[in-house]
């Protein structure tokens, strides 16, 4: 089943948001739709998070790193509410086996790629319910400044800039990346030269 805002502004179940064959486009809040508008920048530097994070989790048995799609509900305000993160990650010893449907508890960690089409509101938005929830570690990446916010808990907040390192802190204890490295374009192949050219 396809959603037409238009024609249906009826409100949603998560179990509804799971059938939609256009699902992972929406997050639920308020039993409403709310599309995930992310573009193609935003996009790519969220792949290139995933994979360091997939990598290390892979080499350390750390546990669970989670693309975009995955829909976490497990927000005591609204317990119908169903977010999207663009990058997650969960313990093994929390999280076992994976479920069939959306995770019903907090990650320990989420990032969210700033896309030119969100507002600075929408995404603090998300910083607080994720923190609320009991998320440890909340990156907020920036791709067109090249910069990560970095929220905790208990309300610090670390900018970091190309020149820095970003780090799993007690979180996931061993990642660390250079915050130029997430950012950095793939090479491009260089054009091979015959003689006489």
């Amino acid at each position: 089943m396809d959603y037409h805002p238009q024609h249906n502004p009826r409100r949603f179940t998560p179990d509804e948001l799971l059938a939609l064959s256009d699902g992972a486009n929406y997050e639920l809040v308020r039993g409403e739709l709310v599309a995930r508008r992310t573009g193609a920048e935003a996009s790519w530097v969220g792949g290139q998070l995933h994979l360091l994070l997939a990598n290390h989790c892979k080499s350390t048995g750390a546990g669970w790193v989670l693309p975009s799609d995955a829909g976490y509900q497990c927000f005591t305000d609204d317990p119908n509410r169903v977010r999207k993160p663009d990058v997650s990650y969960v313990r093994f010893d929390r999280l076992p086996g994976l479920p069939d449907g959306h995770l019903r508890l907090a990650p320990d960690l989420a990032a969210e790629v700033v896309s030119s089409a969100e507002t600075y509101c929408e995404v603090e938005d998300k910083v607080d319910e994720y923190l609320a929830a009991g998320v440890r570690l909340v990156w907020v990446v920036n791709p067109p400044n090249r910069s990560i916010r970095v929220h905790r808990p208990d309300g610090t907040v670390t900018d970091l800039r190309q020149a820095d390192d970003l780090t799993g802190e007690d979180v996931l204890p061993g990642f660390r990346c250079g915050v130029a490295e997430l950012f950095a374009p793939p090479a491009q192949p260089v054009p091979h030269r015959t003689e006489g050219n």
